[in-house]
C-alpha cells in the first residue's frame, strides 16, 4: 500500500525552527553518552497490525503507561515514538526526580481550587516520586540515583520571605515541616554559589540519571508484552468505523483507544484537535568535566544535591556521581543552530558568575530541548473533544520525571474505561484548552520572558 512521505513528519510545534522537532537528529548529551546499553526489540514498525491500545510518544508518560496496559491489564499495545528512545524530553531532562509537573504554587492552587483539591495535587505529587522509586526496584533498574531531597534557594534576600511562607503554607496544608535553611546552614551542606540566600528543603525528591530510567521503563515494558518501535513518527491519523488508523513510514496501526503521550512534541499539525494545546518552551544544559576534589571544596559544592533558584526563568543545578555540576536553564524562543551556540555561550557565562571558583572550568556536553506549558499551568489527563477513545496525558511544565510516570500509569486506566487505583485530582481532568491566539504563541511568550526577567532582577 502507499505510505505518507516521511520527509518531513508532522512532529511537535510550528512555532520552532524545523530542526528543533526533527526526529533524525539525535541530541547529543551527557546522558546518550553515559546512558547505557540501548533498548533491544524496539525496532520500526515495518507491517499493518492491529491492537487494542495505540500510544503516540515513547517517554515516561508512554512507556509507564505502556508497561501497565501489558502487565496488568494483559492488554495489547503498540508504542509509537517519532525518534530513537529517548530523543524526546525523557531523554534530555536535569534528571530531577520531584514534586512538579505544575507551575502554580501550593497557595494559588489552593485559591483556585480549594484547599481539598490542593491537597490531592500534593498526594499525587508525592506518590509520583515514590512510583519511580518503585518502578526501579521493581524492573531493576539502576537509575543512579544521587542527591536526595531539593533545595529551592533565594536568589535574592528578598525572596526567603516567600520561601518561608510556603513552608507555612505546606505544614497547614499537609502537615509536613520543610526546613528553611539560612545561608550559612545551606554551605555546611556542602552547597556554596553565588545569588544563595538561603533556602527551602524539599524531602520528595532525589536525582537520577534520566535516559537509563527510561531504557529500563522501555526493557521492562517489552518484557511484559508491550510492543514498542522506535523511528516510527505517525505521519496521518484518521478513524473509521469507530478504529483509529495510525499511518507511518513502514506500516499502520489500527487500535480500538489511543494515548496521546507526546507533552512538549506534541505533532500540531497532525490533527486540528492537537493544534494550540501546548506551548514549548526552550531549557538548556551544560554539564562539566569531572571536578577534582579541590575544586569542589574551594567551591564549597560538595553535596550532590538538587537545587533550583527562586526566579521564574529558573536555573537548577546538580553535583553529578562523578563530580560533574549539571547547570540548565529557562529561556530563549529561537531554537535555530545560531541561537543554540548563542544559548550555550550565555549559559556558560551564568555558571561562572554562579561558581566563580570553577570559572576556568568549561562545558563539555551541552543540549537543548522543549518543556511543555498548558494554558492552566496543569497537567492533563484528559479526553479529546473530537478524537473519541482517545485519552491524552502531558504538560508538566518542566518537572515530569515522576508525574509523567505517574500519569501514564494512571493514563493507561483511564484509556480503558477504568477508575484509577489512585485518585487523578479533578483539576488535572479539566479540558485542555486552546491558547487564545495560538500562532502569537511565541510573540507572548518573549513579552513573558521579558516581564519575568524583571521581575527576577528587581524582586
Amino acid at each position: 500500500m502507499s505510505r505518507a512521505n516521511p520527509a518531513d513528519p508532522p512532529i511537535g510545534s510550528p512555532l520552532y525552527h524545523a530542526s528543533a522537532s526533527d526526529p533524525r537528529l539525535v541530541p547529543e548529551t551527557f546522558w546518550h553518552a553515559t546512558g547505557g546499553p540501548v533498548p533491544v526489540g524496539v525496532d520500526p514498525l515495518d507491517r499493518d497490525v492491529v491492537a487494542e491500545v495505540a500510544v503516540i510518544g515513547g517517554g515516561y508518560t508512554g512507556l509507564s503507561a505502556a508497561l501497565h496496559l501489558a502487565a496488568e491489564f494483559d492488554v495489547s499495545v503498540r508504542v509509537l515514538e517519532a525518534g530513537p528512545i529517548g530523543w524526546g524530553a525523557s531523554g534530555r531532562n536535569g534528571g530531577f526526580c520531584t514534586l512538579g509537573g505544575t507551575a502554580r504554587d501550593w497557595a494559588a492552587l489552593a485559591r483556585r481550587f480549594g484547599r481539598e483539591e490542593a491537597r490531592a495535587v500534593f498526594e499525587a505529587q508525592r506518590r509520583s516520586v515514590a512510583l519511580v522509586a518503585e518502578l526501579a526496584r521493581a524492573h531493576r533498574i539502576d537509575p543512579r540515583r544521587c542527591g536526595e531531597g531539593e533545595y529551592v534557594v533565594a536568589h535574592k534576600p528578598s525572596r526567603l520571605e516567600g520561601l518561608a511562607r510556603e513552608a507555612e503554607f505546606v505544614a497547614d496544608l499537609t502537615g509536613e515541616r520543610w526546613p528553611v535553611l539560612s545561608r550559612e546552614a545551606l554551605a555546611e551542606r556542602g552547597i556554596a554559589l553565588e545569588e544563595a540566600h538561603g533556602a527551602l528543603h524539599v524531602p520528595h525528591a532525589f536525582g537520577l540519571h534520566p535516559l537509563r530510567y527510561l531504557r529500563g521503563l522501555c526493557r521492562a515494558a517489552v518484557e511484559r508484552g508491550a510492543r514498542v518501535h522506535e523511528r516510527t513518527p505517525v505521519l496521518a491519523w484518521s478513524r473509521a468505523d469507530g478504529v483509529h488508523r495510525l499511518e507511518t513510514p513502514g506500516g499502520t496501526v489500527r487500535a480500538a483507544h489511543v494515548l496521546l503521550a507526546t507533552n512538549a512534541w506534541t505533532p500540531e499539525r497532525l490533527r486540528p484537535e492537537l493544534h494550540g494545546r501546548i506551548l514549548p518552551v526552550l531549557s538548556a544544559i551544560l554539564v562539566t568535566r569531572p571536578l577534582t576534589p579541590g575544586e569542589r571544596e574551594a567551591q564549597g559544592w560538595t553535596a550532590p544535591a538538587l537545587v533550583a533558584d527562586t526566579r521564574e526563568l529558573l536555573f537548577y543545578i546538580r553535583l553529578l556521581d562523578d563530580g560533574r555540576i549539571l547547570f540548565g536553564a529557562r529561556g530563549g524562543t529561537r531554537a535555530d543552530g545560531t541561537a543554540f551556540r548563542q544559548r550555550m555561550a550565555w549559559l556558560a557565562r551564568r555558571f561562572a558568575e554562579r561558581f566563580p571558583a570553577l570559572a576556568h572550568v568549561r562545558p563539555e556536553y551541552g543540549w537543548w530541548g522543549f518543556v511543555a506549558f498548558a494554558r492552566d499551568r496543569l497537567p492533563h489527563l484528559v479526553r479529546l473533544e473530537g478524537l473519541p477513545r482517545t485519552v491524552a496525558a502531558l504538560a508538566y511544565h518542566g518537572s515530569g520525571v515522576a508525574m509523567a510516570s505517574w500519569l501514564g500509569r494512571r493514563a493507561a486506566e483511564v484509556v480503558l474505561g477504568r477508575t484509577p487505583d489512585e485518585p487523578v485530582p479533578e483539576c488535572f481532568r479539566r479540558p485542555l484548552r486552546r491558547f487564545p491566539l495560538p500562532g502569537l504563541r511565541l510573540p507572548a511568550l518573549r513579552v513573558a520572558m521579558a516581564l519575568a526577567a524583571a521581575r527576577d532582577a528587581w524582586w
